[in-house]
């Protein structure tokens, strides 16, 4: 995250986390596809996985049902540039120009916000395109619940939460396949894959996705998988054997 964001200090952050990786007697992560994404093939022999998130389905579920919901789709997170949202703000033109009942969320704020927010004012998206600012975690559900589709355009992530939360809502996911989103999103399954994060891409998706005769189905699907891995006692489980293998 940092290198896409140009930090100074990456190079030491770089260097004190290979020594974290050579020292330690084992490194525990939430997904085997960091393996290859963070560059830890040489210490495969000392790597265990077991994911940490879990969700309270009683605060996230479905309140409203999709095809009740208002054409209304969305990115709510960090607005900075490992998350790609500007490019999901590039490709605003190309997806409202043919939907002209269409409408936006862009929710959260961060170094990217500005920009973003000149790019609507230039290719006069304001009125269609709503900037809300952070959202508060308690007010997620009322959103995500609004939402016939959420868009996480980043071109780095870990597990991200919001992409959790709005499936438990029954709310279609379109994302890129890093992280360990693959391990969740199944493209036309699960949710839906975008091969990246060009505004070229995100359009075509986003249009592809909101065609998809299946969108209800798949929501659905989603939302079973992640109520029946992403609950408190899966966690839990999932970490006894890790420190069971460890001891």
């Amino acid at each position: 995250m940092m290198k896409h964001q140009q930090e100074p200090l990456t190079p030491i952050i770089v260097f004190f986390a290979k020594a974290n990786c050579i020292l330690a007697d084992r490194i525990i992560l939430y997904s085997p596809n960091f393996i290859t994404d963070w560059h830890l093939e040489p210490y495969r022999h000392k790597i265990l996985i077991a994911h940490r998130h879990f969700l309270d389905f009683e605060t996230f579920t479905v309140t409203t049902p999709l095809p009740d919901r208002p054409p209304l789709i969305g990115y709510i997170g960090r607005l900075s540039g490992e998350k790609g949202v500007q490019h999901f703000a590039n490709a605003l033109p190309a997806i409202l120009n043919d939907r002209q009942d269409l409408r936006v969320l862009i929710g959260g704020d961060g170094p990217s916000r500005d920009s973003i927010a000149a790019t609507l004012q230039e290719e006069g998206l304001t009125a269609r395109v709503d900037l809300p600012g952070w959202i508060p975690h308690d007010d997620l559900p009322p959103y995500l619940n609004q939402l016939r589709l959420l868009v996480l355009p980043s071109y780095t992530e870990g597990l991200p939460n919001i992409m959790l939360e709005a499936m438990a809502c029954g709310t279609p996911v379109l994302a890129t396949p890093v992280g360990a989103i693959p391990d969740v999103i199944i493209d036309g399954k699960t949710g839906f894959i975008m091969e990246n994060n060009s505004p070229e891409c995100i359009a075509e998706n986003v249009v592809r996705v909101l065609e998809h005769p299946e969108l209800e189905e798949i929501a659905e699907a989603g939302r079973r998988f992640v109520e029946e891995e992403f609950t408190f006692e899966k966690a839990v489980e999932n970490w006894k054997r890790v420190l069971q293998e460890i001891g």
